[in-house]
Formats: C-alpha cells, structure tokens, sequence
C-alpha cells in the first residue's frame, strides 16, 4: 500500500455467539467479545430472531437487576412486554424505542404479553447496552418508551435510515442519552448506497437482513456479523440486495468499564456490592412479580471483562 492509497474502511469483522435466555429463545450476542469490549458507550448487542412461537409459548425473562447502564430495546418484528422496578410496564412493538437507565440499580422483567402469547408471535430486534459515563453511573433509575412516529427519518434515493438513538445529521433523537452516540435503523433497497455520519471514531455495522458491501472493500456481507469500521475512514454502504442493518458509534469513555452479568461499572467493587445486594434481595423488586433470576456463580478463570 503507498502512502496515496486509502485505508481499508474496515478494521475488524466479529462473528456472534449464541446465548440461550431459556426456554429455547436464543439470540446471537456480539458485543462483548475478546477482539472487541465496547464501540463507544455501546457494550453489549444482542440480537434476537426472527424466532417464531406457537400459541401459548413465548418469550419469559425472569426479574433481573442491572447497574451502571442504559439498555435500548428496538424490535422489528413482534412484541415484548416489559416491567420494572420503578412500576413501568409497556409493550414494545416493532420501530419504537424502550429505554431504561439502571444507574444505580433496576430490576426487569422481558415477556411476550397475554394476548400474544395466545396467538403466537415472531420476535426480531436488538437489545443494546450502553454504559453511562462515570459521572452518572449512580444516577436514579427510570424508564422512557418514545414511539417510532417521534423517531426523526432521513429518506431518499431507496434508503430510509430512523435515528433510533443519539444524534446524525443535523437531528437528535428524543430517547434521553447521556453521551455523545449515534444509533442509526437503516433499510436499503437492492442498489441504494448510504453514507455515513463521520462524527465519531468508534462506529460499527450489523446487518440484519439482505447483504451488502462497504465501498472500497467489496466483501459481500451477509447478516449477523458485527462490522468494525476503521476510525476516520469514509464509510458508504450498498445494498446487493434489499438490506437492513444498525449502525452503533461513539467516542470511548476515559476509564475502563467492567462487565459482570447484567452489572456494568467502572469500578469492580462497585459490581462486587451489587453482587451482595441481589444475593441478599436488597434490589427493589417488580410489582407484582415473584419470579427472579438467581446471581450465577462466578466462573472458574477470567471472571473479570472490559
């Protein structure tokens, strides 16, 4: 390569690994991995389905807790029913956003709702995690639900792209972030290109449907594989054929961020408190569910991630 000659646009590709939530609901995790722990605040991706349920079954995440986080729910297909422990319930359904800041601890709950559940559903979507920056780690729980209709869209030229989260283009999504971040829903038709925003060194690529290539590489790329885009590099997107896929980027945070279960924290003895506090059911619980998921036992090796 001469020094006239641009970089690749792509740093890294990372292949998924597959997570059962119970009850047969499995989902592809991509975020965390050991050639990547964050792409900016985002430090978790899970991506689920299309699963389909036949009547009566679904999907049923026990209570669980959560610390030093914001988690952003975005189906594209089905709905889920969530709970918290700050006494939130909604249903989410397919281009709305749930989102629901943990700081200092929450507890909930992930179900497919009654009627639903009667009738049987097919879920898709993303879960995403996103770290909260040092200074709001502890900040108070809450929960937000905004609608896909107030989810600003940039369309045109086969391409429609939702800013889901965070900020592109001259417009800031209404989903109440607590750092500088871009999360982008974009569909192309077969042939659409799509540039990217620029505004962060961290961005990354995770096509749901279809396949398409970046511009400069010309690797035909196929869903489920989270694409890491070199820092600085002009990114266009193509579809080969008609395609779906998130974008996620930020700018990484100063400190280290530690990962343990549902717990996230720039500090391990913060999570070895939360540890001892779900142990000891300290946690407030989710009205008018008993059910909980017990605290795994710590594995034997690397215990620690970040």
């Amino acid at each position: 390569m001469t020094a006239a000659e641009p970089l690749p646009p792509i740093d890294k590709i990372v292949l998924p690994r597959l997570h059962d939530l119970g009850d047969g609901f499995t989902v592809r995790r991509a975020l965390p991995t050991t050639e990547r722990r964050m792409v900016g605040p985002f430090v978790f991706l899970d991506a689920m389905g299309p699963v389909d349920f036949a009547p009566g079954r679904g999907i049923d995440v026990r209570p669980h807790p959560h610390i030093g986080l914001s988690t952003l729910t975005f189906l594209h297909q089905g709905e889920i029913r969530h709970r918290d422990s700050t006494g939130a319930v909604e249903v989410i359904r397919p281009g709305a956003v749930n989102w629901m800041t943990a700081g200092r601890g929450i507890v909930h709950s992930e179900r497919t709702p009654e009627g639903t559940r009667t009738r049987g559903d097919r879920v898709a979507g993303l879960q995403l995690w996103l770290a909260l920056p040092r200074s709001h780690e502890e900040t108070d729980p809450t929960f937000t639900h905004v609608e896909a209709a107030a989810l600003p869209v940039l369309e045109g030229d086969g391409a429609r792209a939702t800013l889901v989260a965070g900020s592109a283009f001259g417009k800031a999504s209404p989903v109440p972030v607590f750092s500088d971040l871009v999360q982008l829903d974009v569909v192309l038709e077969a042939g659409a290109r799509f540039r990217l925003p620029a505004d962060f060194s961290e961005r990354a690529i995770w096509p749901s449907t279809g396949e398409i290539v970046i511009e400069g590489d010309e690797t035909v790329h196929a869903p489920d594989r989270l694409i890491l885009l070199r820092p600085g590099a002009e990114i266009v997107v193509r579809a080969v054929t008609p395609a779906r896929f998130a974008l996620l980027g930020g700018e990484p945070f100063p400190e280290r961020r530690f990962l343990y279960w549902n717990f996230v924290s720039s500090s391990k003895e913060r999570i070895e408190a939360a540890k001892e506090d779900w142990r000891a059911g300290r946690f407030d619980g989710v009205p008018g569910e008993t059910e909980f998921i017990p605290l795994p036992p710590d594995p034997p090796g690397v215990v620690w991630k970040g």
